[in-house]
């Protein structure tokens, strides 16, 4: 008689992975709750309470393994009257939990499991039409998302590409620039110290800012690449100007508009503006771009711009001895602030700046619509990134931020231009600066 029990509970148990499925429904529902335990260390290793086998949670109240799970549910389903063929003391484990059917049950009830956590076919069957309408609505939620296209994500990967071309985040170019003086103390400086003023070497071949560009972007940027012999000045004695941190500067801006005029050319449709609009363009947003560059080098912590070492890192007072005054630099450091805390993407950083190039209300346009058009274009990519990506809280309201700090740096722009102005109108200032940068910004001295 116990052989044909035993024989009958292997049978049972071996009919266990037929109703699996209905098994992890019902864990699902009340049958299946935290572990609080284990809830602070998931490496605890789990064991079932009723074999010791591995446990995969807590099923109908207790931790136990998939298979005394699913024994202790048909058991009581189809209230089975178990009797032990020894003593009713049977050590169950993994490997004799099917020869005592009524010991295994019996220590199923002593460790906490309930029938009352077991579902109904009813209460099953309606979990399983919640499930699924669940996955069904969550398949419908993500099909109604906007997604980027393959063409918007092209823009952003050229984007992308140009900036990481143009920008160097070690800033390793700026030892070559002429050297910053905080002080006044005598510092003799030559212009052809600056790489500003002549080609880089045969490697620069590859570069979209070589000197071997074709010759109508020559005639447009005549000044970008100058050579080192037609710009040398003798060297100048600056113990005379206030000004200290002006040539070091200059230089600084000077090498930002050969990096922004590097990456405007590989903005997508930039190039098919005519030669006279792209100069138009890049003329009027070349301040406004560095600014917007240079939010990556901008800290928080101490309001500095910081370039590498201690040499190069910027602060107000460092500006104001290129000439600059505080009706610049204050509303200048509010917007870095800003800027800085709204914690753009890379993606919508390149996106920003090829929208604040492509403004089809810069000065001296002739085809406006086709500069709109392409301004619409980066524009609808950047609302959709920011919906595909940009996760919230910070995505609320973050494009209608974004094209607020536009409508800030154009009042940048314009109180730069009038320091610019009156800077550059005395000669002994003047005459520090780049003939790039003089190009860009205009010459008060003809």
């Amino acid at each position: 008689m116990s052989q044909l029990q035993n024989c009958w509970g292997v049978y049972q148990d071996g009919a266990t992975h037929v109703l699996d499925a209905v098994s992890e429904m019902e864990s699902l529902a009340a049958g299946t709750v935290p572990d609080p335990a284990n809830e602070f260390d998931r490496n605890v290793p789990r064991i079932c309470g009723v074999c010791g086998d591995k446990a995969t949670g807590f099923h109908f109240n207790a931790m136990t393994c998939e298979g005394c799970k699913g024994f202790f549910r048909r058991s009581m389903k189809r209230k089975a009257m178990f009797t032990c063929p020894f003593n009713s003391d049977c050590k169950i484990t993994k490997d004799n939990r099917r020869h005592c059917q009524a010991c295994r049950l019996k220590r199923c009830v002593n460790i906490g499991m309930m029938k009352e956590f077991i579902l109904t076919d009813e209460e099953v069957q309606r979990k399983r039409e919640m499930i699924t309408k669940r996955k069904e609505e969550e398949a419908l939620k993500e099909s109604m998302k906007p997604k980027l296209s393959e063409e918007q994500q092209r823009v952003i990967d050229v984007l992308l590409q140009a900036h990481r071309k143009t920008y160097d985040p070690t800033y390793s170019d700026f030892t070559q620039f002429r050297p910053p003086v905080r002080d006044n103390s005598s510092k003799r400086i030559t212009r052809s110290s600056s790489v500003l003023t002549h080609c880089s070497s045969s490697d620069d071949s590859s570069d979209p800012l070589s000197c071997s560009s074709e010759s109508v972007e020559h005639r447009m940027f005549s000044n970008m690449a100058l050579n080192e012999d037609s710009d040398e000045s003798p060297p100048m004695d600056i113990n005379f100007s206030p000004f200290s941190m002006l040539p070091h500067l200059a230089d600084l801006v000077s090498y930002s508009i050969q990096k922004v005029i590097g990456f405007a050319k590989m903005i997508p449709g930039f190039r098919d503006l005519t030669a006279e609009d792209q100069i138009a363009l890049l003329k009027s947003s070349a301040i406004e771009i560095i600014m917007l560059r240079s939010n990556q080098s901008f800290s928080l912590e101490d309001m500095a711009w910081s370039c590498g070492g201690n040499e190069f890192k910027y602060q107000i007072n460092d500006v104001t001895k290129a000439g600059h005054s505080l009706e610049l630099l204050e509303p200048l450091v509010k917007f870095q602030i800003g800027l800085k805390k709204l914690d753009l993407h890379e993606e919508e950083h390149v996106l920003l700046m090829g929208i604040c190039i492509l403004s089809p209300d810069r000065p001296g346009l002739q085809d406006n619509s086709l500069v709109e058009s392409l301004q619409d274009r980066l524009s609808e990519v950047l609302q959709t990134y920011i919906l595909c990506k940009h996760p919230p809280p910070g995505n609320r309201l973050l494009y209608a931020k974004m094209i607020q700090k536009l409508a800030d740096l154009r009042s940048l722009n314009e109180e730069h231009s009038k320091q610019y102005r009156c800077l550059s109108f005395k000669p002994e200032h003047s005459m520090q600066l780049t003939p790039l940068v003089l190009e860009v910004f205009g010459n008060e001295i003809s």
